[in-house]
């Protein structure tokens, strides 16, 4: 039997995405152009900033007008005010303020510092900011519709973005808009090398791809925010991320 791998493929020829563009027709393009058709099974991953982009979702900075709190909270955090404003209208809760650090339960549910929102590769400018996407999973199913026309049924598409975690330095990449696939696997009732069941595992499988590809997406110049994932056993499904947070309720660490 060979032995089980997996293939990531940085996607070239990627344009500048630009507001208003047509996203599911450009990745479908691109993809095509470069001889990577994808095919049942296979993962597209997607970085959320171009998403983003193509939704419209930037901010001029300047044009944003700070609420009372958002200055107390730049003074704590010494962060812009106009920077903590648009964090606010992002979030649902406050976690952490303290020097350097807004911690925030973004509306989409996450937990994340300055509620995901971005300056690098937004535009060359200081001033602009790149807020998430709308729906992230809506944005995923739009990709993932695209994909089945175009080159047959079966793909996944996973949107990703980079987090950080509990008591761990640096950032990773996690899944924010999964299609597809079931992107939470439940391995309950399976059973291990010496037949032990297993009780309570459960593989987040979405979020294993987007660490992945992320080593070839990478986070600064290298310009490749689409990768193609072959190798990957999927369950289809349409569940999107929601599996994948915990309920507010279940917060280990606060």
């Amino acid at each position: 039997m060979d032995a089980p791998s997996v293939s990531l493929v940085g996607v070239p020829g990627v344009p500048m995405v630009q507001p208003g563009d047509d996203l599911p027709a450009l990745v479908v393009a691109v993809l095509a152009k470069a001889g990577l058709e994808p095919r049942a099974s296979d993962v597209v991953v997607i970085t959320s900033k171009i998403v983003s982009k193509a939704e419209g979702q930037t901010v001029d900075l300047r044009t944003v007008e700070p609420s009372a709190q958002a200055r107390q909270l730049a003074e704590v955090t010494e962060k812009e005010p106009e920077l903590v404003e648009l964090i606010l209208r992002e979030s649902t809760e406050i976690v952490r303020a303290v020097p350097g650090v807004l911690l925030v339960r973004h509306r989409l549910g996450f937990m994340s510092a300055n509620a995901a929102i971005d300056r690098s590769n937004a535009d060359g400018t200081d001033h602009t900011a790149l807020l998430m996407p709308r729906d992230p999973d809506a944005s995923a199913a739009a990709l993932h519709a695209a994909l089945a026309a175009a080159f047959g049924p079966g793909i996944g598409v996973v949107i990703t973005d980079t987090h950080g975690r509990p008591f761990r330095r640096g950032n990773i990449g996690v899944a924010v808009g999964i299609a597809g696939f079931e992107g939470l696997v439940d391995m309950s009732g399976a059973r291990d090398l010496f037949g032990r069941e297993l009780k309570a595992t459960v593989v987040p499988l979405a979020d294993e791809l987007a660490a992945a590809a992320a080593l070839v997406s990478g986070e600064t110049y290298e310009g490749l925010p689409i990768v193609l994932v072959r190798g990957v056993a999927l369950t289809p499904g349409d569940r999107g991320t929601q599996d994948l947070l915990f309920d507010a309720d279940r917060d280990l660490f606060r």
